[in-house]
């Protein structure tokens, strides 16, 4: 037998035992401190600290068997077979041997077959694993039966000053126990009062006890469903989920006096907010040496932000039509505590393939700790810019350009993009896949926009003079200026192109060289801009597939045009409308168009208000005002979103309805009407009246007598 395999064969009973006495001893250990983690943190911190306990009782074995090994063998095997005559090293050597010692070994070998591997395992203490499982059920046990906050009686608060009428039931004791969300790490309260603000998905637990016992007592809630009580004991008790802000009363009984209106405020579970701490601007610039960049993200809310976050990062590099995309998602861990995190990722410029002529986009994408549904936010988009020259320099940009680098940078990208939507046809309903096709549309148009802008172009529409003069032509032989020749005719003129309109009816006011484009540049621009007029009517329509054909062309026409080497821009102003000489220095102002605004009527949304606040006004009710009411109770459940404080309206409302002849009801009701309706709109004041000596002057201004 070789030594390794002998040393497994006499250690094997030494490192089970060892292994079984570990686990006796960690199992209880691990059960307790999973059962104090479910009470203090729930399921899922259970599951973590079970995990995490286990995972150190299995290092901690391990550790502890690895040592049974040939040194511990060897030394026991020494101190318990006195016939090995402490040579016990022979048997397990494994360099060659001489002949005595050879001798000697197979004497030993002889012997060691006389014992037991089991012999040497050592003895363990039973009092340590007696000791683990009393503690462990011990903890386990109080963890789990030891009462929380939540689960312990309610202590009632007294209720004092209520009227009520002899022998009916009324309301001698209250309660409300909240139970806030767990994700929000707020603890469960029980107050006396009825009224309270608690975070939205907050379960609220009422308790109430009446005198003489109450046989049908309810939760009444304003506009909206009621909570059912039921008898327990002696108390009677509801619960509830609030969803929503709510006004409610508690009734004793049919008989009995109606109590006052409670108030539940639901504070809806703000999304974080993303700030960037550096860099200071949104676009920076690599500066000499520098292989790494670390922007630094700041992460609050208003109860936490999660640990882990997404960085997108978008990779931009060439110039041109040549430009490469690349996107791509990391994940960052934070630093700092669960309301205010900070994200700082180190970006090696080396393993994201970021070199010069480049652009590196971040964007920090969190998520807070709300359960179910946690909220998503992006934050603000930064941009490292990688320059191949000074991005200070000027020089001769203005003057001298390369060939339209701002203007030809999107067309790749609409390809790319309507390949995008037509492989997300499938998972898209027609609705939105026809609004993104329209969508990508736009941005065609907009592209297709600013390269005819190269071949002339300045308006998508017929140019407009400032006057009206409609029954004028547009330009006439005696305008003042040249015309130039007629153009000649085309044959290959098509309806509708702009070039041809032009010619036939009007001429161009702008330099013919002012954009420095050869004829056949100009052709092919032209026949780029024609194929983006298709690709975007197809877009337009919803058809993305029919779009690409002609979105590859104008790509292929805008790569012939950059094949030039450069373009000469002259330095032209603003064209500007012709000025009619005829006109000039006469005064005339006939078919000038008038600029005045017209002025449209506002539309009120607060009519139903309004009506309510005019007919408060009387200390009686009049008539009409059972029908203004609940015209005003309708508009205020359609608006309550953009109304400052909806449940204080339906309070006053509430009030009123139920003693209409209060002076003091009413005058609150219009009260909170009256910061609730729009304001009205800043109107221009009139001229003061002059007085006698103001007159004289004006008079005097006009040519009046002296």
């Amino acid at each position: 037998m070789s030594p390794g395999a002998l040393i497994a064969r006499w250690t094997a009973p030494a490192r089970r035992a060892e292994a079984a006495y570990d686990a006796l001893i960690a199992l209880p250990l691990i059960v307790s401190a999973t059962a104090v983690a479910w009470r203090l943190g729930g399921g899922g911190v259970a599951l973590v600290a079970a995990l995490a306990t286990l995972a150190a009782a299995v290092v901690v074995a391990w550790l502890r068997v690895k040592r049974f090994d040939l040194t511990w063998l060897v030394a026991r095997l020494d101190a318990r077979r006195p016939e090995l005559e402490d040579s016990a090293e022979l048997l397990f050597a494994s360099a060659p041997l001489g002949p005595l010692q050879s001798l000697q070994r197979d004497r030993l070998m002889a012997r060691l077959d006389a014992g037991s591997p089991e012999a040497l395992a050592p003895e363990r203490d039973r009092r340590w694993v007696i000791a683990a499982w009393i503690a462990g059920t011990l903890i386990a046990v109080a963890a789990v039966a030891w009462p929380r906050p939540g689960d312990l009686p309610q202590t009632l608060a007294p209720v004092t000053g209520q009227a009520a009428a002899p022998g009916a039931p009324r309301l001698v004791a209250q309660g409300l126990r909240i139970r806030p969300p767990a994700y929000t790490g707020l603890p469960v309260r029980d107050q006396g009062e009825l009224d309270a603000r608690v975070p939205e998905g907050t379960r609220l637990e009422w308790t109430f006890r009446f005198s003489p016992e109450a046989t049908a007592p309810r939760i009444e809630v304003l506009g909206g469903a009621s909570p059912t009580l039921r008898h327990e004991g002696d108390v009677w008790q509801a619960e509830i989920v609030a969803r929503q802000s709510m006004l409610y009363r508690v009734q004793a009984g049919p008989d009995a006096a109606v109590g006052p209106l409670r108030r539940i405020d639901v504070t809806p579970d703000a999304p974080p907010q993303v700030r960037v701490l550096s860099p200071e601007n949104s676009l920076t610039f690599v500066i000499a040496g520098q292989r790494s960049w670390t922007p630094v993200f700041s992460a609050t809310d208003d109860y936490g932000v999660a640990a882990n976050a997404r960085l997108r990062i978008t990779l931009a590099i060439g110039e041109g039509e040549n430009v490469t995309f690349s996107e791509r998602e990391i994940s960052i861990t934070a630093r700092g505590a669960a309301r205010d995190r900070r994200f700082a990722p180190v970006l090696d410029f080396g393993q994201l393939g970021f070199a010069a002529g480049g652009d590196l986009v971040v964007q920090l994408v969190v998520r807070d700790t709300r359960s179910p549904g946690p909220q998503e936010v992006r934050g603000p988009s930064l941009i490292l810019r990688w320059p191949t020259a000074d991005p200070q320099s000027s020089g001769l940009e203005g003057m001298i350009n390369t060939t339209l680098p701002a203007y030809f940078r999107s067309q790749r990208q609409i390809i790319i993009d309507a390949e995008a939507l037509i492989r997300q046809q499938r998972r898209l309903s027609d609705a939105d896949f026809l609004r993104r096709s329209e969508n990508l549309g736009g941005d065609q148009a907009i592209l297709r926009g600013r390269y005819s802008q190269f071949l002339g172009g300045e308006t998508e529409g017929a140019p407009q003079l400032p006057t009206s003069d409609a029954a004028a032509p547009a330009h006439t032989d005696d305008d003042g200026h040249d015309h130039g020749a007629p153009p000649p005719a085309t044959a290959g003129g098509g309806f509708g192109r702009m070039e041809d309109v032009l010619a036939e009816y009007g001429h161009e006011h702008g330099e013919a060289e002012a954009s420095g484009l050869d004829p056949n540049t100009r052709r092919l621009l032209r026949q780029a801009v024609d194929a983006m007029w298709l690709s975007e009517r197809e877009l337009k329509t919803g058809h993305p597939d029919r779009a690409l054909p002609h979105a590859n062309e104008a790509l292929d026409r805008i790569k012939e045009v950059q094949q030039a080497t450069r373009i000469f821009l002259n330095r032209v102003g603003r064209e500007l409308p012709p000025i009619d000489p005829t006109r000039r220095m006469t005064g005339k102002r006939e078919g000038i168009d008038s600029r005045d605004l017209p002025l449209g009527a506002v539309e009120a949304t607060d009519g139903p208000a309004v009506e309510a606040w005019r007919i408060l006004e009387q200390s009686r009710p009049g008539s009409g005002e059972a029908a203004a009411l609940s015209a005003l109770e309708t508009w205020v459940r359609a608006n309550g979103e953009r109304l400052p404080d909806p449940l204080a309206i339906t309070a006053a409302l509430d009030a009123v309805r139920r003693d209409p002849g209060c002076s003091a009801c009413r005058q609150r009701l219009r009260g909170v009407l009256w910061t609730a309706m729009e304001r009205p709109e800043a109107e221009v004041l009139r001229r003061r009246t002059p007085d006698a000596t103001g007159a004289r002057y004006l008079d005097r201004l006009a040519g009046g007598g002296r």
